[in-house]
């Protein structure tokens, strides 16, 4: 395995933990909404609490990313993954439940930012769009074992909820270990004007001339702080704020925080509901597989005109499996496959890639922080909606998959439109087609 391989794979285990936390809650909302007697919108707000976090951690994380390096952001979001997982299966109530979900959503906000960040400052071209899509690879990796962690522990007893929790200490233990290995950036140590100890560091991971490397990431940026909003960054900013906002008005967080509760309204009875969930799983980790094969290939763009296609058939055919409340339609299950299968082999395959590499260096932190902020209060909003919709109508999940559907026909059309292409391209490269002087 290649050096930039293996770190970039290092890193990207801050992905296998924000999948993990983002999906085990699937396999305990409905035991804690009757452990404290949750009304919808209790049940709601302690779910998105986590995703509150994620706002937070998105907004932030940049600032130290920027200022103390990629590699400590990383390690102290090691840390604050394992005292969640620690924190929540302890809960004796909900408040400290909530709290202790809040951290480890700020944690998953934080990852967001700085793991492709990271990723694409330590990657060659010609493997940026592979080794930064393994961030997302290890999201749904992360998402695949939360499912199967679900399963296994669903027959455990009036506590099993606390073990589908806790059990991430394991791998945030790990992360914590590994990523003490691994070098900061290079371009951010030669834009912290450490060009002695940046050099090594570009030769190991394959950079042919560092010296002509050097000097355009430092052409790259202007003596003085750069500030986000300015007309010279508007393209990068509305391309990553869109890009983010269709990502969650597809109604992804929605189907993977309360798949259990979706395939009950379906009609199946529990034990399958936790296996149908396995089979989302299986499905969003290997089309995300298949992506990561051709996204250097194809382009960011083609896989996201895909996506978009099949997005909208199948999230068409999952809103009228929903329209007769009550109807047990065993096909749902088919429906919400498929729509997985194209929503990883585009979106979700694509959005960390596309928003690591359209913003400049001297804003990059910034512009990351733009797009996963953005990306995760959609999130919260859609996630915290969906179990009031449902139960405030008996067509409540016909409207919900309505919605989504129409989400995804504009988001076809901007990106057939409006949204360039990346590939293969340097960042200092991609700055320049955009405008960027």
């Amino acid at each position: 395995m290649s050096y930039p391989v293996r770190i970039a794979l290092i890193a990207a285990l801050g992905g296998f933990l924000f999948g993990f936390e983002t999906a085990v809650i699937s396999g305990a909302e409905q035991t804690i909404e009757r452990l404290w007697d949750l009304t919808p919108n209790q049940l709601g707000l302690t779910v998105a609490s986590s995703l509150f976090g994620t706002v937070l951690g998105s907004l932030l994380a940049g600032i130290p990313a920027q200022r103390y390096g990629r590699k400590k952001v990383l390690f102290v979001i090691a840390l604050m993954y394992f005292f969640s997982a620690i924190g929540c299966a302890m809960s004796s109530g909900l408040f400290i439940f909530i709290m202790f979900r809040f951290i480890g959503g700020i944690a998953v906000g934080a990852s967001s930012v700085v793991g492709p960040m990271y990723i694409s400052e330590i990657a060659p071209a010609h493997l940026r769009g592979r080794l930064a899509g393994s961030f997302q690879l290890n999201i749904v990796l992360g998402i695949f074992v939360a499912y199967i962690s679900n399963y296994f522990f669903a027959g455990s007893g009036e506590d099993s909820w606390r073990w589908m929790l806790g059990i991430m200490v394991i791998p945030a233990g790990l992360f914590a270990i590994l990523v003490r290995t691994i070098p900061e950036s290079p371009r951010w140590l030669i834009l912290n004007h450490e060009v002695d100890k940046a050099i090594p560091i570009m030769n190991r991971i394959g950079e042919l001339n560092p010296q002509k490397a050097i000097e355009e990431i430092k052409a790259s940026v202007s003596d003085t702080t750069e500030k986000l909003f300015q007309p010279r960054y508007s393209k990068p900013i509305i391309f990553a704020v869109l890009l983010a906002m269709f990502n969650q008005l597809s109604g992804i967080n929605a189907i993977i925080y309360y798949s259990k509760r979706i395939f009950e309204m379906a009609g199946f009875d529990t034990s399958n509901a936790y296996l149908q969930s396995i089979y989302i799983g299986t499905a969003n980790l290997l089309f995300t597989l298949l992506a990561m094969t051709l996204i250097d290939r194809f382009g960011r763009k083609k896989l996201l005109l895909i996506g978009s296609v099949g997005m909208i058939f199948f999230l068409g055919l999952t809103a009228f499996a929903f329209k007769d409340p009550g109807v047990t339609n065993p096909n749902v299950v088919w429906y919400l496959i498929g729509f997985i299968a194209f929503f990883a082999f585009s979106q979700g395959a694509v959005i960390w890639v596309f928003i690591s590499e359209i913003f400049p260096n001297s804003v990059r932190s910034q512009g990351g922080s733009l797009g996963s902020f953005t990306h995760w209060i959609m999130a919260a909003i859609i996630s915290y909606a969906f179990p009031v919709i449902v139960n405030s109508s008996p067509n409540g999940g016909y409207y919900s998959f309505i919605f989504y559907t129409a989400m995804m026909v504009l988001h076809l059309i901007f990106v057939w439109r409006f949204l360039p292409e990346t590939k293969g391209k340097s960042l200092e490269k991609i700055q320049e087609e955009l405008g960027i002087k």
